[in-house]
């Protein structure tokens, strides 16, 4: 379907997962999209409910964080979409990591210690709690691919002052707790995250998702020590099952790979690992909804008026 034209809109953008309408000079309207992408490429096949699970999460969780940072969303007038504010974006993933996985892992297991200027200790487990979270940001390309950068060096590229960084740093490391605590609730461990933060009215604020499965990784708390004690694969729910089924089928985006057949049972397979995660993180019950269409367009529109 085309992109919809709201009234007042001044802009449009296609992420490789959601869809900005850009209203007047400070809202926006961000509509989940059921594309699924990994390594920065958007795989050929949608997910049935996945737009929806990404922004009724977001929204549960920006709701549930409004206290530990301030937060773009005002509300989320569809199942899959969010009105909020329009922020300047500082070109930053701010990465979190509470536990030794995903790229950290990859990086700590060809013999690396350091990951964006934050050390790793010694004889740590694939999966392990670091002594403390660490912060490893990545700039946040344009286009391409996202790269890893120091603290150091992204004050030195100008991509936020000191002054802003060391506020951004202490907004993640306490939302990162209080995903936590959340994820602790129902069972759970938040392993890892990435935030991402703008500015409006002059005022750091956090934008886009947070906690999702495609921004998070969380690991089920029971029977943790045990698995891990016995060198057993730890139980997650996030979306790296995706990129690992790529990488066993010799995919990781780079030139000339090919993105492997995506099987109409393997699409349900995601799709319900998806639900799965919603249903845990939040405790709730899930319902899939229609896409958008154009008289959910039309309803977006009213309430915006």
């Amino acid at each position: 379907m085309a992109p919809y034209t709201f009234n007042r809109q001044t802009d449009f953008y296609r992420g490789k997962v959601r869809d900005v309408y850009y209203i007047g000079s400070d809202r926006i309207v961000m509509i989940a999209s059921d594309r699924i992408s990994a390594f920065d490429v958007i795989l050929p096949r949608p997910i049935p409910g996945k737009g929806q699970v990404l922004n009724q999460l977001a929204a549960f969780m920006l709701d549930a964080t409004k206290d530990v940072c301030p937060n773009w969303l005002l509300s989320t007038p569809a199942p899959n979409a969010a009105y909020g504010y329009r922020c300047t974006p500082f070109k930053i993933e701010v990465v979190v990591r509470g536990n030794l996985c995903g790229h950290a892992w990859r990086t700590y297991q060809s013999g690396g210690r350091v990951l964006c200027g934050a050390l790793m200790p010694d004889g740590l487990k694939e999966n392990e709690f670091f002594p403390g979270p660490i912060i490893t940001p990545s700039t946040k390309a344009d286009e391409g691919h996202d790269e890893d950068i120091s603290e150091a060096e992204l004050l030195r590229q100008g991509l936020a002052t000191p002054e802003q960084w060391a506020k951004i740093r202490t907004y993640a490391l306490a939302l990162f707790a209080k995903g936590n605590e959340l994820a602790r609730a129902q069972g759970l461990i938040l392993a890892d995250t990435k935030y991402e933060f703008g500015l409006f009215d002059g005022r750091i604020t956090l934008m886009d998702e947070i906690h999702t499965p495609d921004s998070s990784r969380y690991f089920h708390a029971e029977g943790f020590e045990g698995r891990q004690q016995r060198g057993e694969r730890q139980k997650q729910l996030s979306k790296e099952f995706v990129r690992e089924w790529l990488i066993q089928n010799e995919f990781m985006g780079k030139e000339g790979q090919v993105v492997p057949e995506m099987t109409d049972e393997w699409v349900r397979e995601i799709s319900q690992r998806y639900i799965e995660l919603y249903e845990k993180v939040t405790g709730q019950s899930f319902s899939l909804e229609p896409l958008p269409d154009a008289d959910t367009f039309a309803r977006i529109e009213r309430y915006i008026k």
